[in-house]
């Protein structure tokens, strides 16, 4: 069945603490205790955020604070009752609210009908180890959705998280074989449906969640420019966009990597903030899927950039990742009804829904 539901995701750093303890285990005992359905904890390559420090993997003087990405999925009261929580928590970094339909039966998707551009981003929650048969599950979910003419999906592993209410944390001398993972993918709803029906009856206990995106940007071709949003809604909330770029680690502009331009690019003119997750497996566009492989002399992992921001300045920074994505990636854009960011002596935007008129 779908049920209507919200997606929490708090971007901040590793080595922030609350009373002595981690702020990244504070989080999650957090959902475990409210039960949320899904959670997975994140650890970025390299991002920037409110204080525009720098942060990569990169560079060992810089890696010591890498930024964390928790994301939380749960039913609107569940999240709702916890965010006073999650606010006296994040003393310094991002927090976003996401309208997502949870779906936990496959074969149950809503009629969804695609506009110019218009397309649905479908989340799959599984273990690390889960497997279909002999086949890794999240492997085979990536070769179904390729197959029917999904445009792009990302496998993304947890390092702490959430399955079904259940805690699932990697740990050193372990096999961590139940470690969360998140599979990002978008495409035409009718792809993304063709390619559930499939899948209907092959995963155990499946776990997702669907969401309106707008595909901007395909291997160079511009399809559509983000959705022209409003700077507020009708009762005067912020309305936020989140630009959203996957590629290849392997695509380039010019000496560097696509996504380490475009955080130095961003940075240098003056966006809040950014953050690039690595994957594990992965395509976009028409490209095979493609990861990490013993012995691969380079590295050929997809990489998922993510920046938020206000509908105005957003248009900018768009610009600049169309430039700079002139022959790779996939570049998605869509609303963000509530969004916060704290930092020293500095708190922006608050966390009520605003609502647009369909």
């Amino acid at each position: 069945m779908t049920v209507d539901c919200l997606k929490l995701t708090v971007y901040f750093g590793e080595r922030d603490r609350l009373s002595g303890h981690l702020t990244s285990d504070v989080l999650l005992d957090l959902y475990e205790r409210h039960e949320v359905r899904a959670a997975i904890l994140l650890r970025a390559t390299e991002g920037f955020g409110i204080k525009h420090q720098l942060h990569t993997q990169r560079m060992l003087t810089l890696s010591e604070d890498l930024p964390l990405v928790s994301v939380a999925v749960g039913t609107r009261e569940t999240i709702e009752r916890l965010l006073p929580q999650v606010e006296q928590l994040v003393g310094g970094g991002l927090v976003t609210l996401e309208r997502a339909r949870l779906l936990t039966r496959l074969d149950d998707t809503d009629s969804l009908v695609d506009g110019a551009g218009e397309a649905t981003k479908l989340t799959v929650y599984l273990g690390r180890r889960e497997r279909v048969g002999d086949r890794g599950a999240h492997a085979l979910v990536v070769d179904v959705l390729r197959r029917h003419g999904v445009a792009g999906a990302t496998v993304l592993l947890g390092v702490d998280g959430l399955l079904h209410h259940a805690r699932k944390r990697a740990r050193f001398f372990s096999r961590n074989t139940d470690v969360p993972l998140m599979l990002v993918s978008v495409g035409s709803s009718e792809s993304i449906v063709a390619a559930l029906s499939e899948l209907d009856g092959k995963l155990d206990d499946p776990l997702a969640t669907l969401e309106r995106v707008r595909v901007c940007k395909r291997d160079g071709v511009t399809i559509a420019p983000p959705v022209h949003l409003p700077e507020t809604d009708r009762s005067g909330l912020a309305v936020w966009q989140k630009l959203m770029v996957y590629a290849g680690e392997q695509g380039r502009h010019g000496r560097h990597p696509l996504y380490v331009e475009m955080i130095h690019r961003l940075r240098l003119e003056g966006a809040s903030g950014a953050t690039a997750l690595r994957g594990i497996w992965g395509y976009s566009g028409d490209h095979a899927p493609h990861g990490d492989a013993l012995l691969a002399v380079r590295r050929r992992v997809p990489v998922v950039l993510t920046l938020v921001d206000r509908p105005a300045r957003a248009r900018q920074w768009w610009c600049l990742i169309d430039e700079i994505t002139s022959q790779h990636g996939l570049v998605t854009s869509e609303m963000v009804p509530a969004f916060q960011a704290v930092g020293p002596g500095i708190t922006s935007g608050g966390l009520t829904l605003a609502k647009l008129e369909p």
